[in-house]
């Protein structure tokens, strides 16, 4: 999954692949225009969303029932659509949810977003988009109302991206706060291979613009995966850099490759770092009876942001998530392990990588679930960050790519 804050979703059995986020940073007007859709279509309460998906999939509310709730869902293999084209075209409207937080209009709600500083809590709202389908220090206030819309706007065969849009009430009108999209592949009742999802049409102009958009974005997440440290050598300029690191951090009066000495204003990235577990019950299900991703993106950027808290020494503000990328359903019963790491700085940013991982009790292996990348900035200047192993090294490339894209990403919103 893809997060700059960038999301992705689907309407059959949805499997997420990626998420994103990008905030407005100021102004009353969303900078990117959308369609408005708002016609016939009722807002819902937050709390009633998931009984909402419940209602349409047809899953049960109680998870004793969820082995026979597997077995049924085989009977639905004969409804797929054998082809994209034996499925009827949706328009963009047809997909149109709005979803109000009433914060303001029922205080009652109020103690489960708070922090400690008495704004609300980020990670709630990243659980509450994901269940609906570039936050530079922009307040969300914890005494108004807040909506949340979504609907489709690209479709592939088998994919779709859900463009999100976050509005907190202010003097009797809705301002937009933060944007994000969401892409999800769609599966079969099994979630064994994937299933064909409905054709798109485009209706004027704004549409054809925004489902444009979604090509470029479907081109640029397979650049970024081709590009991947994992598959290619770091670029010329990227080893410079890293050399360049090893040859400063060298002991003078040895002069020795084993001999490393850290630089005044600088950490060393094995000690800005912070570990987590959690043990998956049923009642951080979603609908499909896996563990909901809201809940894994919300104690993941609850890790994230105490490791910038940590390291930084004051209060951060999340600037960007990006490239959330789900590899593994998590299951209910899993052991999952959390591993928060600041892999660059720059000035007053910090880019944190968190990393989870389920543990078979069983074959006692290790398996990643997700990777995160969370942007966040600093009240104050923050130490420089600096590896010492090779692994490390390709870690702080890896941050200082998806810090440069989220400032990219921020300068156009």
């Amino acid at each position: 999954m893809l997060f700059s804050l960038r999301f992705r979703a689907a309407w059959k059995t949805p499997y997420v692949l990626g998420r994103s986020l990008t905030a407005e940073t100021s102004g009353s007007q969303s900078k990117e225009s959308f369609p408005d859709m708002t016609e016939g279509h009722l807002p819902i309460h937050v709390k009633d969303v998931r009984s909402r998906l419940r209602a349409i999939v047809g899953a049960s509310t109680n998870w004793s029932d969820h082995v026979q709730a597997m077995k049924d869902r085989k009977s639905l293999q004969s409804l797929l659509a054998k082809c994209q084209e034996d499925l009827p075209a949706r328009r963009m409207k047809d997909s149109y949810t709005e979803v109000v937080l009433p914060l303001g209009s029922q205080p009652q709600l109020r103690e489960k977003y708070l922090n400690v500083y008495n704004s609300v809590r980020f990670g709630r709202i990243l659980e509450d988009l994901d269940s609906l389908g570039d936050l530079c220090k922009k307040i969300i206030y914890p005494d108004c109302d807040i909506k949340f819309t979504g609907n489709v706007t690209w479709v592939g065969k088998t994919s779709m991206e859900v463009k999100m849009h976050m509005f907190q009430l202010h003097d009797g009108a809705y301002s937009p706060v933060l944007d994000a999209t969401f892409v999800m592949v769609a599966r079969d009742p099994e979630n064994k291979s994937s299933a064909f999802v409905n054709p798109l049409i485009p209706d004027g102009p704004e549409e054809e613009r925004l489902f444009n958009q979604g090509e470029v974005n479907k081109t640029r997440r397979v650049d970024f995966s081709t590009a991947s440290l994992l598959k290619m050598a770091p670029t010329t300029e990227e080893r410079t850099v890293v050399h360049d690191m090893f040859l400063n951090t060298l002991d003078t009066r040895t002069v020795s490759f084993q001999s490393r000495v850290l630089p005044p204003g600088s950490v060393w990235m094995e000690d800005a770092k912070l570990k987590g577990l959690e043990i998956c019950h049923p009642q951080e299900r979603n609908i499909f009876n896996r563990i909901f991703g809201g809940f894994l993106m919300r104690k993941a950027f609850e890790l994230g942001w105490a490791t910038a808290c940590t390291f930084g020494g004051s209060r951060p503000y999340v600037v960007a998530v990006d490239d959330i990328m789900f590899q593994k359903p998590v299951e209910v019963g899993s052991l999952l392990f959390l591993s928060s790491q600041v892999c660059y700085t720059e000035s007053n940013h910090i880019q944190v990588r968190v990393h989870t991982e389920v543990f078979d009790s069983q074959t006692r292996k290790h398996q990643t679930t997700n990777v995160f990348h969370f942007t966040f900035v600093s009240e104050n200047e923050v130490p420089r960050i600096i590896p010492k192993t090779y692994g490390e090294s390709m870690l702080y490339l890896d941050g200082k790519r998806h810090f440069h894209a989220a400032m990219k990403t921020t300068a156009a919103a």
